[in-house]
């Protein structure tokens, strides 16, 4: 048995492949760990609303770090562990920077929500792969920037997505302009991900660490791209997917296949078990 006790995949560009599928020799070496009763954890920038299809094909996934950590969630017992969330006041400014440009906002609770005529421009913003999903897992409004004053909450994280990566820019300088308390990410070609102060993947596995009184240095951390930088450096073990970024490989303890030729089953049958 590997010195490892639990290991937290990311999701697109990791444990699922280019057709955002998981593999079943994935699947299978996910099964194999939980009956030698190591601990497979799923570490996204998707919520949980977006994780319900997959947690269905890998029942063994008991635990989520998931909004990019703000929230860390047992899947088994249905309770959130840990939670951070964008005060109400901040999103509120967030919306009014955003609104100054042609973008598409995406909020992510235990809900995944967006305006209902974004959906046929989801090419236009580079989340055309993602549109089948929101279309069978968002809830749909009319006008998001109304949606939000009708129902303002607080919000684990807030998604907005650009036509290039220079309105990005701009977006993402005005709000730190305003010096807001939030933490902004970039993924995907011109997304902008913004959660609250303090919130990452490495917090949130830090957080489920805790809650399982394990050690990080017990922990495996699988990536590929700018926001699971901070869970790669709080894990025991760094691990890059083949296809990650320059950087993200540079990073890393280990390389390990790209996602689309099992670099995960890789991971645990090499370094878990």
């Amino acid at each position: 048995m590997g010195k490892y006790k639990l290991a937290a995949f990311d999701m697109d560009g990791t444990l699922l492949n280019s057709g955002k599928q998981i593999s079943d020799t994935t699947k299978e070496m996910i099964r194999r760990a939980a009956k030698e009763g190591k601990i497979i954890a799923l570490s996204t920038g998707r919520g949980l609303a977006e994780l319900y299809e997959y947690l269905d094909q890998v029942p063994e996934v008991r635990y989520l770090d998931c909004t990019s950590g703000a929230m860390v969630y047992d899947c088994h017992e249905k309770k959130v562990i840990a939670r951070r969330a964008i005060a109400v006041p901040h999103m509120k400014k967030i919306l009014e920077i955003a609104r100054q440009k042609d973008v598409m906002i995406h909020f992510l609770s235990t809900r995944s929500i967006v305006q209902k005529s974004k959906l046929e421009e989801m090419e236009d913003y580079y989340m055309g792969v993602y549109k089948p999903m929101f279309e069978t897992v968002a809830d749909q409004c009319e006008d998001i920037y109304q949606f939000y004053m009708d129902h303002p909450v607080p919000m684990e994280k807030c998604n907005i997505y650009h036509h290039t990566t220079e309105e990005r820019a701009i977006t993402e300088e005005r709000i730190k302009a305003a010096d807001l308390p939030v933490v902004m990410v970039h993924s995907e070609v011109t997304s902008l991900e913004i959660t609250a102060e303090g919130v990452n993947k490495g917090a949130g596995l830090l957080a489920l660490c805790r809650h399982l009184n394990i050690s990080p240095e017990e922990t495996i951390a699988v990536g590929d791209a700018d926001n699971d930088r901070e869970v790669l450096q709080a894990a025991g073990l760094a691990v890059a997917m083949g296809n990650a970024s320059e950087h993200i490989r540079a990073m890393a303890d280990v390389v390990v296949a790209d996602c689309d030729h099992d670099g995960c089953a890789e991971v645990i049958e090499k370094y878990l078990l």
